[in-house]
């Protein structure tokens, strides 16, 4: 079989996806992979190319025969190796660096279904909408009848998003006893009465939720909505992160816009708790801002929008760094703010026990002469 061959059998019918791959020059500009799937566009099936250049996903839509135009281009002259998966096998091509294709194809014992191939496909949430939630009603993100208020849409999406992000943790919570969650700064606490929802009505996990906040009138409110749905294990308290002293230990910890070096507080208070699990969305980082020297930056750190995207920027990646050291596998992730639009960072850290060296973020403090309450208190957090 050649590569002629594999591109004929890319019908609608028989073509799932093609991935092309392993770019060959790697310091050039351009896509680093591409997929290409068919899909359905006004009752006509065409082949949608998704070229990832960067952080950015470009689409193109090809005919059958701009299709294998297309693909034997990108293996000419861009890609060593192209995955080419049918509803009834597999085939794999592998460019040579003299211009040369291996071309392999194997049938499968199982059919294969086609993917979904509308093109605008609509988004399965966790939380689905025409199912009614009592607390999405209460809050007004949803109609007794289970539909999304069309104001309220981006809470919901962003609701589902953070699901999302307790979804991925939920490995790493036991089900052989009680979890304890805690929650700094829970607001209106759209955020919490869904994840408790999730993990105890959907999931059946054994879990007690701890939630603070220092507005009375929010917390009362969120007890009596609390109580109203029988979430027993659902408390609110009016109380401080810095000086929460009532668990010994904690599975984990979340905190969403704690303000300024309150999220600090709550990253340190995890360590020392031994959390499992923590997610921290942050907000505000004035510290950083006040402190930040470079003679080298000074061209940018002149002008104060951009001082103070760099002092988050480098804020954040610190307390990225600082829970590694404490042994947490750490990433950064992309999260939307349902009050302000644009989109945050939240911070996922899960214990492992494999302590990363701390002299790299040590030296970028220097660098920037930064010391961060963070410093203070993971040393606090450290000791017997």
């Amino acid at each position: 079989m050649n590569i002629d061959d594999l591109l004929d059998k890319c019908t609608a019918s028989e073509l799932v996806e093609i991935v092309l791959s392993n770019r060959k020059h790697k310091n050039t500009e351009g896509a680093s992979k591409v997929k290409i799937r068919p899909v359905n566009i006004k009752n006509k099936t065409v082949f949608q190319a998704s070229e990832y250049v960067g952080t950015q996903v470009l689409h193109r839509n090809l005919s059958g025969k701009e299709l294998a135009e297309y693909v034997k281009s990108c293996l000419n002259n861009d890609f060593k190796q192209g995955q080419f998966a049918y509803t009834d096998g597999d085939g794999q091509v592998l460019c040579g660096s003299k211009g040369n294709m291996t071309v392999k194809y194997k049938k499968s014992s199982d059919t294969r279904t086609q993917k979904d191939l509308s093109h605008n496909k609509q988004k399965k949430y966790i939380l689905e909408e025409g199912k009614p939630v009592g607390f999405l009603i209460d809050l007004g993100v949803m109609t007794k009848e289970g539909k999304i208020v069309a104001s309220r849409y981006d809470k919901f999406r962003q609701i589902n998003r953070f699901l999302e992000f307790i979804e991925d943790v939920i490995p790493y919570l036991s089900k052989d006893r009680e979890q304890t969650i805690i929650d700094f700064g829970c607001g209106k606490s759209y955020l919490t009465f869904a994840m408790y929802y999730y993990l105890k009505e959907l999931k059946g996990l054994d879990i007690r939720i701890i939630d603070l906040d220092l507005k009375k009138d929010v917390i009362m409110h969120c007890n009596l909505l609390a109580r109203k749905y029988g979430y027993k294990k659902l408390n609110f308290y009016v109380g401080d992160i810095a000086d929460y002293k009532d668990v010994s230990s904690v599975d984990m910890v979340v905190t969403l816009h704690a303000c300024d070096t309150a999220t600090d507080y709550a990253l340190a208070k995890a360590v020392k708790w031994g959390a499992k699990v923590i997610l921290s969305v942050p907000c505000c980082q004035h510290e950083a801002n006040g402190q930040i020297q470079s003679d080298e930056l000074m061209p940018v750190l002149k002008y104060g929008i951009l001082k103070e995207r760099m002092s988050s920027i480098l804020t954040d990646a610190i307390r990225a760094n600082r829970l590694e050291i404490a042994g947490y596998q750490t990433q950064i992730l992309e999260f939307i703010d349902m009050e302000h639009t644009p989109k945050n960072l939240l911070i996922r850290g899960v214990y492992t026990g494999k302590k990363a060296d701390s002299r790299g973020v040590d030296n970028l403090e220097d660098m920037f002469n930064l010391n961060l309450t963070l410093d203070r208190l993971m040393e606090d957090s450290n000791e017997p």
